[in-house]
C-alpha cells in the first residue's frame, strides 16, 4: 500500500541530519554540533544546553495526539489541524499519523512551505487573492494532481478576482473553495444568507472555480469567549453556518462537501453542531473538519483555561511547551530578571508563569518559588516579581508555562524535545525544527 505521507517523511527525516549549533538557540554552547537523529543515543541532559531554550514534552505530545485524535474518531468528525500553530515538519507528520485528514494553513506562504514538506491535502483558511499567489496555486495544483488545497471566498469580487488573474493563464484543474461564513462585526466571511447564496452562485459560474462546502471561524465571532455570553454566541454563528450548508445543499459541485470551522478554544460547540451534517446527504459524502492546531503542545495559560475539557466536552490535554530561562540578576530583594524575553517568549494572550525552578550543580537541587509574576518582557528579559524570602538566586534556572503557542514556535529556529519536563535534568531525546 502506498504511503500517502512517504514525500513529508523523507523531508522530516533529512531534516533531522542537519546539524545543531549556533543556529539554534540553546544549541551554540556545545563542544559538538549534534543532529536531531543523534540526540537519543548522545546521552545529553538539559542542562548541557544553554538558555533560554523552549522544549517539548515527548510524552505529553504523544498524549495529546491520541487524546484529540480518539475524541474526533468518537464524533464522526475530521480533523485538519492548523499547522500554523508550529510550522514544525515532524508535528505535522505525527499529527497525519495519528489520523488527521490534512494540514490547514492560513497562507499561500505557509502553503508553499506546506507543499515543499510534502504534504498533499491542505486546506488553507483564508481568501487569495495576490496575483503572484493565485497563479502559484493554480500553476503548482495542475503539475502536481495528487495535491489537493481548499480555499475560500467570501464575495463576489474575491472569485471575480481569481478569474481576472487567471484569464491568461487557466488552470487545468478550477480551484476548489468553500464560502465563508462570517459573523457580523467579526472578521472575513459573507454576513447574510443573501450574501452566500450570491458567492456561491458566482462560484458556480465560474470557470476558474468549483463549489466544495462552507466554512467559518467561530474564534472571531465578536464576544466569543468561555461566559454564558460568549458560548451563546458561538452557539447562534454554528446555527448560521447549518444553515448555509443547508442553503447550498444543491448547488455542490464536488463528490465531498466540506463543513469546516473549530479553532484551539470552541471545538466540542462546533463537533456538536456541524457532526450532524457528516455522512451521505443526498448525493454527496459530507465531512465535516475540524480545525483546531494548539491542541498538540496546549499551554499553561490561555488555551489552559479556554480548552473545552474546563466545561467537560473536550478530551484532557497536557501542556507539552516550555521555555527554560536562568535567572541574570536580583538586583532588588523582589526582583528577578531572567534571560528570556519577548524574543523567546509569546505575550499576546498572557505573559508566562513560573512553574519551577532548579539550582544546578554536583548535586543539584529544586528551588523553592513561592508566589511569583511576570510583570513585563524586554526584548531578552522578563521581570518577575518575588517576595522577599523567596529562594532564587543568580544562575538558577526556571521552567516557565506560556500562553499562546501560536506566537512561541515562530521565535525558534529548533526545538528540543525532552524525555519527561518534570524531571530534575530531563534527557534530550530529539529536536523539531520548524520554517517561519
Amino acid at each position: 500500500m502506498t504511503d500517502p505521507h512517504a514525500a513529508l517523511r523523507r523531508f522530516v527525516l533529512d531534516s533531522r541530519d542537519l546539524p545543531l549549533d549556533w543556529r539554534s538557540k540553546g544549541f551554540g554552547g556545545l563542544a559538538s554540533a549534534p543532529t536531531a537523529a543523534g540526540l537519543a543515543v548522545a546521552g545529553l541532559r538539559l542542562a548541557d544546553l544553554g538558555t533560554p531554550v523552549m522544549t517539548l514534552d515527548e510524552g505529553a505530545v504523544r498524549h495529546n495526539l491520541s487524546a484529540m485524535a480518539d475524541w474526533c474518531a468518537e464524533r464522526g468528525v475530521r480533523l485538519a489541524p492548523h499547522g500554523k500553530t508550529t510550522m514544525a515538519p515532524a508535528l505535522w507528520l505525527a499529527q497525519l499519523e495519528h489520523g488527521a485528514s490534512a494540514i490547514t494553513v492560513a497562507t499561500t506562504a505557509q502553503l508553499q512551505a506546506a507543499h515543499a514538506f510534502g504534504v498533499r491535502t491542505a486546506v488553507l483558511a483564508n481568501e487569495v487573492v495576490g496575483a503572484a499567489e493565485l497563479r502559484w496555486l493554480a500553476a503548482t495544483r495542475d503539475a502536481d494532481p495528487g495535491f489537493e488545497v481548499l480555499s475560500w471566498v467570501d464575495s463576489i469580487a474575491a472569485v471575480e478576482r481569481v478569474e481576472a488573474v487567471l484569464a491568461d493563464r487557466p488552470a487545468a484543474r478550477p480551484l476548489a473553495v468553500a464560502v465563508e461564513v462570517g459573523p457580523a462585526g467579526g472578521r472575513t466571511g459573507a454576513r447574510s444568507p443573501a450574501e452566500i447564496a450570491a458567492v456561491a452562485d458566482r462560484v458556480v459560474a465560474s470557470p476558474c472555480c468549483v463549489l466544495a462546502g462552507v466554512s467559518g471561524y467561530e474564534g472571531a465571532v465578536p464576544g466569543s469567549g468561555g461566559d454564558a455570553a460568549g458560548l451563546a454566541a458561538v452557539e447562534a454563528y454554528l446555527r448560521a453556518l447549518v444553515a448555509a450548508y443547508e442553503q447550498l445543499a444543491d448547488r455542490f459541485e464536488t463528490p465531498v462537501v466540506t463543513v469546516t470551522a473549530g479553532g484551539s478554544a470552541h471545538f466540542d460547540q462546533v463537533a456538536a453542531a456541524l457532526a450532524p451534517l457528516a455522512g451521505d446527504q443526498g448525493g454527496h459524502a459530507v465531512e465535516v473538519v475540524l480545525r483546531s492546531g494548539a491542541y498538540v503542545v496546549h499551554d499553561d495559560v490561555h488555551y489552559a483555561g479556554v480548552t473545552p475539557s474546563v466545561r467537560g466536552g473536550g478530551p484532557a490535554l497536557r501542556p507539552a511547551v516550555h521555555v527554560w530561562a536562568s535567572v541574570l540578576s536580583r538586583p532588588e530583594p523582589d526582583l528577578v530578571l531572567l534571560d528570556a524575553g519577548k524574543r523567546d517568549l509569546p505575550f499576546d494572550l498572557g505573559l508566562p508563569v513560573l512553574l519551577s525552578a532548579v539550582r544546578r550543580g554536583v548535586a543539584g537541587q529544586p528551588v523553592a518559588l513561592g508566589p511569583t509574576e511576570v510583570l513585563r518582557l524586554n526584548d531578552q528579559h522578563a521581570y518577575v516579581r518575588v517576595t522577599p524570602d523567596c529562594a532564587l538566586a543568580v544562575g538558577d534556572v526556571v521552567r516557565l508555562g506560556i500562553s499562546h503557542p501560536c506566537t512561541a514556535f515562530d521565535k525558534w529556529r529548533t526545538v528540543a524535545v525532552v524525555d519527561d519536563v518534570t524531571g530534575f535534568d530531563p534527557a534530550v531525546v530529539d529536536a523539531v525544527a520548524t520554517y517561519f
